[in-house]
């Protein structure tokens, strides 16, 4: 069936009469190159605030600089208790959602709050949905735990309220914290997510996943040269194809039991689809193209409230909305449908084949 006759311009021209292109032609070659210099200059001098590099452009994340333990031995001033402590986070950050996690499966909602923070899409800070501490923002949380704080202000933050300061800044620590600390205070006591006899497994796994895959998105999303992004890029999915593989006869990282390796593996995951597949040129497959890691996903969303713990609009509005150097025209997707994780994994039937096996 012969269509409309559609001009360069996307009008259509029902008559299908011959029409004259009235728009203008591309910029002359000269205005190109100028506009992709001063493009490219303001783009590198953002990336270099957004996202530090080494000589060769490869994204170097800052450590965490308050790195207290919560414990009952006599001298640490942070004992724990009940309703002392709170947890800052943003619910678009990985590395936030991890104690959010932890928190859930532990079952310390009504021990440990939380309050929410939200980046700044101008400012390029994370502001507090509601006034804490007389603060508004966690630049003003950070300078009152320590005055004249001049690092980065990221979250998750595990604050005291009883010392108005900063307990711990680095989520890998906050979540042993939460998994061990609080059992007495806990609805899931019992429940251990590093046990002693899979520590060493747990460690090597976690260290593998996260400079290949944690970190391994942003240092292929933030790479600021061709060479430093294929390497993180043929590190990420090295290790996404291993970690596949070992999923073939284990339900889950370090056996038939979730461990603070999963927890940790979790909340990359989660986003890569929605966010790192695309935005950060993470794009040989989906997770849902692999063999196992796609209903691993599922097995772990599934868990008791770790749905809860998802908030897939923040995780497309933080990103898409908010890294400007990556996404400049800040539009968000529409995408995409969550209820596929919630469709049937099978994987708890690993346990029974292996037992058979054995």
């Amino acid at each position: 069936m012969p269509q409309p006759t559609v001009s360069t311009q996307g009008n259509e021209n029902p008559n299908n009469q011959p029409t004259k292109n009235k728009g203008k032609s591309l910029p002359s070659g000269l205005i190109i190159k100028l506009g992709k210099f001063v493009w490219t200059t303001l783009w590198q001098i953002m990336m270099s605030k957004l996202a530090p590099r080494n000589q060769s452009g490869e994204y170097i994340r800052p450590s965490s600089q308050f790195r207290n333990f919560i414990s009952t031995e006599v001298e640490n001033p942070y004992q724990p208790a009940a309703g002392r402590y709170t947890l800052y986070v943003g619910l678009g950050c990985p590395w936030a959602h991890r104690t959010l996690v932890v928190r859930m499966l532990k079952g310390l909602e009504d021990v440990i709050s939380v309050v929410i923070a939200s980046p700044s899409p101008n400012q390029g800070i994370w502001v507090l949905n509601q006034e804490q501490e007389g603060c508004r923002s966690l630049p003003e949380l950070y300078e009152l735990a320590e005055p004249g704080y001049s690092g980065r202000c990221t979250v998750p933050v595990l604050w005291d309220k009883q010392t108005k300061t900063i307990v711990n800044n680095e989520s890998a620590e906050i979540i042993m914290i939460l998994n061990s600390e609080f059992n007495e205070f806990a609805k899931n006591p019992l429940l251990n997510l590093y046990p002693q006899e899979l520590k060493e497994k747990i460690d090597i796994w976690n260290e593998k996943i996260y400079h290949a895959v944690n970190n391994g998105v942003y240092r292929c999303g933030f790479a600021q040269t061709q060479e430093a992004y294929e390497k993180a890029c043929d590190e990420l999915f090295a290790t996404l194809d291993e970690i596949d593989t070992a999923l073939e006869m284990s339900r889950y990282l370090c056996g038939d039991k979730v461990t603070l390796a999963d927890v940790r593996l979790f909340t990359t995951l989660f986003r890569f689809d929605i966010v790192y597949y695309g935005l950060f040129k993470c794009n040989r497959y989906r997770i849902k193209d692999y063999r196992n890691l796609g209903f691993y996903l599922r097995d772990l969303y599934q868990l008791p409230g770790v749905a809860d713990t998802c908030d897939l609009e923040s995780v497309k509005r933080d990103y898409y909305g908010n890294l400007f150097p990556l996404n400049p025209g800040g539009i968000i997707p529409s995408g995409p449908d969550l209820r596929s994780l919630l469709e049937p994994h099978g994987r708890e039937n690993l346990c029974k084949d292996k037992a058979l096996q054995d």
